[in-house]
């Protein structure tokens, strides 16, 4: 069986364009957070803001994702981004060993800010739950990779990233042992359907990755967490251990 590689993200950290860029390489197969899928919209969902009116998808469920990606990784390398808190209950040492991890961490400022932004454009007034961030599971899964495994996974941080896409790029590949192809950190703009099953067409969580050409380098904006509201700030207090934490690992620029 070919590897299987998985990213864990948290929401807002660039992990989309990530993805996309490992699509435009052209040598794996490439799933958008299938976990994610079932945790929201599968038969056994776990996602905490579910109702009796929110979408479902008959038939899929944890352990048809994890066959899906096994029956892919028998044809070929398979990427896949996806959030530790949609698998948290399933982390034994023989769901782990599946997998080639790596992490993508961002500022939990940034990740605030950009989710607060995204809730209120979409009219949502109930906003995001705690484990909807993932900030925690991500740290715990990190965690827990480097003592069950005993080795330091991977970890990029998407300000790095933005800084410098094509070095940080490279130095991702080579630390989990694939080719770096430069011509896949550019692409033409348009519909990205292979990451729209959250909320179709019209999603704005994809917006800025449907207008863009590529992984280019941006200038840091300054964040006021204290425009937030109290309860993302002290999430942002509470959060920033965990970042710190995985940040200490990160892949340097």
């Amino acid at each position: 069986m070919n590897p299987i590689y998985i990213l864990w993200a948290t929401p807002r950290s660039t992990s989309t364009a990530f993805e996309w860029m490992m699509r435009m390489r052209g040598d794996m197969a490439c799933f958008h957070e299938p976990f994610g899928e079932a945790w929201y919209q599968g038969d056994d969902a776990r996602a905490p803001r579910l109702t009796a009116a929110s979408p479902r998808k008959s038939g899929l469920n944890f352990d048809t994702v994890l066959q899906k990606l096994q029956a892919a990784a028998l044809k070929q390398p398979v990427f896949s981004k996806d959030m530790p808190q949609f698998t948290d209950h399933l982390w034994s040492d023989d769901f782990l060993s599946q997998f080639e991890h790596s992490f993508l961490i961002r500022d939990p400022a940034r990740v605030l800010t950009s989710l607060h932004r995204s809730w209120v454009r979409s009219g949502n007034n109930d906003g995001f739950t705690r484990n909807e961030i993932g900030c925690d599971e991500q740290r715990r899964l990190f965690d827990l990779l480097s003592t069950r495994f005993g080795k330091i996974p991977v970890v990029i941080d998407s300000d790095d990233l933005l800084e410098n896409p094509a070095a940080m790029v490279e130095k991702y590949c080579n630390a989990i042992g694939i080719p770096f192809i430069a011509e896949a950190l550019s692409w033409e703009p348009g519909s990205r359907s292979e990451v729209l099953w959250y909320d179709g067409d019209d999603s704005i969580w994809h917006e800025t990755l449907k207008n863009s050409d590529g992984l280019r380098a941006q200038p840091r904006k300054t964040i006021e967490i204290d425009e937030l509201p109290g309860k993302l700030q002290a999430l942002y207090q509470e959060f920033l251990s965990h970042y710190r934490h995985l940040h200490s690992h990160r892949l340097l620029p």
